[in-house]
């Protein structure tokens, strides 16, 4: 699972989580083309007037949340390049604030109210951290090469093939219209391997590839063509698609979208088992502290890491580990095993690639 913005998505979850039986939960949402001052009037409008009203008609929880989206305010000039998110209110009797000033999408709308539940709408393209997977669909008279991550699918390059419809003729001439036809698709195979690994491999590398189109057609590429060893590795599932197209895909996402959730808890499952067998072998460390002694070593091949974590120390440890190389993975408290690895070892454990004393 990528760790990027995983800190966000562990907000939002809380954020979604909130409720209260009375209209106490601010919410405010500001377009990059407002001003702050038009984003503090109706705050502080609705604050004026609490603050001269009895409990009653204005409950102290509202007074304090409104009074902290206020303080939030106070600390901006202007609306960041994105705009600007934040929410306030004591749905327990405790003051809950959470403030995005470089939120992943841009804020379109302006929002402020005041409800039982925070108003997350802004956010909600925002999905779950995810991997990022290779789409690439081939068909004889075309190939189209995409991508699939939290935002969604990004169309990379679409083009045509050469390869010509089989022939009616018959006698020699059909024999040398078919040979030619199988060495331009062989060609075309080749050329749409190689435009895949400069795509997946060399501009922007992925963690899985979805490969799309009619079976037999997916079954000779993978036959004929000089498809990178690296990118044969990554085929999470092939997938009949009917056109090389953006539509295709946009079908390959969808249908492949099962294979990458089986594929990522392939991957926690087998790491978690590999972890559990190794305790205690001097191949595996556990805890914080020890943890911490692998990353400063730049011994860490895989760092486990539970839900159960704050999502700033998911994202801190996680990142550290991938900028030595390593790999982070997020372990579900729900997944087998996962509420085992968050209370025996603190929900924080490594596979290394060598034992450290």
């Amino acid at each position: 699972m990528s760790l990027s913005n995983y800190d966000l998505h562990e907000r939002l979850d809380r954020l979604s989580n909130v409720s209260a039986d009375r209209d106490i939960l601010v919410s405010l949402a500001v377009p990059p083309g407002d001003s702050i001052g038009e984003a503090r009037q109706p705050v502080e409008t609705d604050y004026a007037e609490a603050t001269q009203l009895d409990e009653r008609s204005s409950p102290q929880p509202l007074v304090d949340a409104l009074e902290a989206v206020r303080d939030r305010l106070d600390e901006y000039d202007e609306i960041p390049d994105n705009g600007l998110l934040v929410y306030a209110g004591e749905p327990d009797g405790n003051l809950l604030t959470a403030t995005f000033d470089d939120p992943p999408v841009e804020i379109e709308d302006s929002i402020y109210a005041h409800a039982t539940e925070f108003d997350l709408s802004p956010l909600e393209s925002v999905t779950e951290p995810s991997a990022t997977y290779g789409l690439l669909v081939v068909e004889r008279g075309g190939a189209a090469l995409g991508r699939l991550d939290g935002e969604g699918v990004e169309e990379i390059d679409v083009f045509d093939s050469d390869v010509p419809d089989k022939s009616g003729a018959g006698g020699q001439s059909a024999e040398r219209f078919e040979r030619d036809r199988e060495r331009r698709e062989r060609e075309f195979f080749d050329d749409v391997a190689e435009r895949a690994t400069v795509t997946f491999l060399e501009d922007d590398e992925i963690d899985g590839l979805l490969l799309g189109g009619t079976t037999g057609t997916t079954e000779r590429f993978r036959e004929e063509a000089e498809l990178d060893d690296r990118l044969e590795e990554l085929i999470a599932g092939e997938f009949t698609v009917e056109y090389a197209t953006r539509q295709g895909l946009e079908q390959l996402a969808e249908r492949g979208q099962e294979a990458i959730d089986e594929r990522d808890r392939d991957a926690v499952g087998e790491a978690l088992d590999h972890f559990f067998d190794d305790v205690g072998s001097g191949e595996v460390a556990y805890g914080t502290a020890d943890v911490d002694d692998a990353l400063e070593y730049e011994a860490v091949d895989t760092l486990l890491l539970s839900t159960t974590l704050e999502g700033t120390t998911i994202q801190e440890l996680g990142e550290r580990a991938e900028e030595q190389g390593g790999e982070a993975l997020v372990v579900p408290d729900d997944f087998p095993n996962g509420n085992r690895f968050a209370d025996a070892f603190d929900g924080i454990g490594a596979i290394l690639r060598f034992p450290i004393e």
